[in-house]
């Protein structure tokens, strides 16, 4: 059985290619998917039940499924507007978060739903550290801000050994950042007591044991702190997985860990699209172009771009297209779309040449791809059961799973 799992993170039911690596996964012996409520708004949930309806019972019984609950974002937030959720945190103006036992439910039965289970195999809060970060914007004493911490954790625990004995669910844990944080580091959540909180739970449930079975937290050839939580973990006999084995920190700077290979498409698609924007009216989209050429260098991941497109450039696009009529709008549309999808693999290529500069000492013994040795990092460490790892074509599905060989 692979001790990789297929993350879901971008997964979308709009995507076939999507549906197609999580069938491809399934088929080649992937055996666990792990997902969240707020992954693309469910549509990550949703996406999964596409897929295993191609399989048999056997094999998607096989298949475990890992959800999360604690995001208020998107339709849950317009949810949360409408008629508000239980003791939600407000930590940005698009995210807010809870682990309410009354909000979990809710969330559960939402996912089961989207999922077509009546049981879900493992159900994890989501980066329940939310509450702490709040805290500490709002001044509140380590000590007062912990034992709040521990109370909210204590009531979800309670929901969570509820929807056990309701068969809703067959185990729980925590999936969280603050596990990979040091010790003496205010954002660190505690997880020595996490057991006792649970054993108590579950006996106020009436269950005979708890049933806290996994953790999940970042841990990467740059963020090794969590190696910590993974020993207590396993002393305790629960199982660990490891995200973001490729999205790594150092030094508050974030790094993909892999190598990509230069567009040879990328300078005929951005002469194409110079040559039909020379003109008065898409001036301004042709000094963007020019602009966003100059600068493909700069960024210092591949998030940088991704969110400084969503939130600069398309939005810059969009208002100049405004100006262009239909049919001519259609074929600038395509023109656009051929020159972001090579510029995206230009930028890569420049932030793998700039992580490889930055990060020399840590591959100086590295003579493969940097993912390769990033992934054989994680998989020389037996105590982590699984490594999630984002699959969203097939092709990716054959290049991490030969890792194993």
């Amino acid at each position: 059985m692979s001790r990789f799992a297929f993350g879901t993170y971008r997964i979308s039911d709009y995507n076939p290619q999507h549906i197609d690596a999580l069938k491809e996964a399934i088929k080649s012996g992937i055996r666990m998917i792990d997902t969240s409520t707020n992954y693309l708004d469910g549509s990550a949930e949703r996406a999964i039940a596409l897929a295993l309806r191609e399989f048999d019972t056997d094999i998607r019984e096989s298949v475990e499924i890992v959800s999360k609950f604690g995001y208020i974002q998107g339709e849950t937030l317009l949810k949360h507007h409408e008629k508000a959720f239980d003791e939600v945190v407000e930590y940005s103006q698009n995210c807010y978060h809870s682990i309410a036992k009354s909000f979990l439910k809710e969330q559960l039965t939402q996912s089961l739903e989207r999922l077509e289970l009546t049981t879900l195999d493992c159900y994890l809060i989501h980066n329940p550290e939310y509450y702490l970060l709040n805290a500490i914007n709002k001044k509140i004493d380590k000590d007062t801000r912990l034992d709040e911490m521990y109370r909210r954790l204590y009531e979800a625990f309670i929901g969570l050994e509820e929807e056990v004995k309701n068969g809703r669910i067959l185990s729980y844990g925590i999936s969280s950042n603050s596990f990979s944080k040091q010790m003496d580091h205010e954002e660190f959540l505690p997880y020595e007591d996490l057991l006792d909180l649970a054993q108590k739970a579950s006996q106020v449930v009436g269950n005979k044991i708890h049933h806290f079975t996994t953790i999940e937290l970042p841990i990467n050839m740059l963020e090794t702190e969590g190696l910590k939580c993974v020993a207590w973990a396993k002393e305790n006999g629960l199982r660990v997985l490891a995200n973001r084995p490729l999205n790594a920190q150092k030094e508050q700077l974030m790094y993909r860990l892999a190598d990509y290979d230069e567009s040879s498409e990328y300078y005929h698609h951005l002469n194409e699209l110079l040559d039909v924007c020379d003109n008065e009216l898409l001036r301004p989209l042709y000094n963007l172009i020019e602009q966003l050429d100059d600068n493909k260098h700069k960024f210092g991941w591949i998030g940088d771009y991704e969110a400084f497109l969503f939130a600069q450039i398309i939005p810059h696009m969009k208002k100049t297209l405004e100006q262009v009529d239909e049919a001519n709008r259609d074929t600038m549309l395509h023109f656009i779309e051929l020159f972001l999808t090579e510029y995206k693999k230009m930028v890569a290529y420049e932030c793998s040449k700039h992580t490889r500069t930055m990060l020399k000492e840590e591959f100086k013994e590295c003579f493969v791809t940097m993912q390769e040795c990033a992934i054989k990092f994680l998989l020389a460490h037996e105590q982590i059961d699984y490594i999630l790892v984002g699959m969203r074509k097939p092709s990716y599905v054959h290049q991490i799973l030969s890792l194993e060989n």
